[in-house]
């Protein structure tokens, strides 16, 4: 019988973006929640896309070589991931996904000009990162783990996600997550850390389901959390995690088969 693993309590801290919207009704909390659902899956979908493209490059040892960064964004309703040459001026590879993300639907290595989309998003990324890191939000990654930079346009404005990966196998690295909000000029206007701290839940392929536990200022799973699970549960064979909710004083729980959140009972 696959054993059940529990982390509890996991230390939460943010800016309390959704901390006025603990008193929901139940279709309020419904339609919260498909909102994370479709952003996570968003989000998984720019990190899967970069997953594979990447194991593809760095399997080119002539082409890996020219490879100086990387972008992922949406396109006409395809996935792409570009790879960056020197001084991030010119993409060198190109990949693109559309209904199967487990393999690009084309691939072009080829050196070519960036595009005007791909040149602002770029440079709005930037600046986003600049202002971060010469900032005072003390972004970074513990020993041996690495950040993602997931860049998603919000109306006029940009989001900028970022997560965790992991740095051993047989691990789900939640937390370590924020998301930064800023204008068509890369300036932060607001943001949020999900998670306090990284937790890596260790698993392996006797583990049926992982539990965390939020405190009051993120009372709802997280896209976050719903990304970097998508992204690592398939490789053990995890189908669902759950979030316990003080705030709310529910339970919810994500299913990856459904690839659905529901809300499972209340305290």
């Amino acid at each position: 019988m696959k054993r059940l693993s529990f982390v509890l309590f996991l230390s939460l801290l943010s800016s309390s973006l959704f901390a006025q919207e603990i008193e929901l009704s139940e279709s309020e909390l419904t339609n919260k929640l498909d909102s994370v659902l479709h952003e996570g899956n968003l989000l998984y979908l720019y990190e899967k896309a970069a997953w594979i493209s990447s194991d593809s490059v760095m399997g080119n040892p002539i082409l890996k070589k020219d490879i100086r960064g990387y972008l992922s964004y949406e396109d006409m309703g395809e996935i792409k991931t570009i790879f960056l040459g020197e001084k991030l001026q010119t993409c060198v590879a190109e990949y693109t996904f559309e209904n199967s993300f487990d393999e690009p639907k084309s691939v072009k290595i080829e050196k070519r000009e960036l595009s005007e989309k791909e040149r602002t998003l770029i440079e709005v990324r930037g600046k986003i990162l600049k202002n971060i890191f010469e900032g005072n939000y003390e972004v970074g990654a513990p020993e041996s783990y690495h950040l993602n930079f997931i860049l998603l346009p919000f109306g006029e404005n940009y989001k900028l996600y970022i997560v965790t990966g992991a740095a051993k196998s047989n691990e789900i690295p939640f937390g370590n997550d924020y998301i930064f909000i800023a204008d068509k000029t890369g300036k932060i206007t607001s943001w949020q850390k999900f998670h306090s701290r990284l937790i890596s839940l260790e698993v392996d392929d006797n583990t049926a389901e992982i539990t965390h536990s939020h405190l009051r200022t993120t009372p709802l799973i997280t896209a976050t959390d719903i990304c970097t699970f998508r992204l690592y549960a398939p490789i053990y064979g995890i189908d669902a995690f759950s979030v316990a909710s003080p705030a709310i004083k529910k339970y919810l729980k994500y299913s990856l088969k459904d690839n659905k959140i529901t809300i499972e009972r209340s305290y």
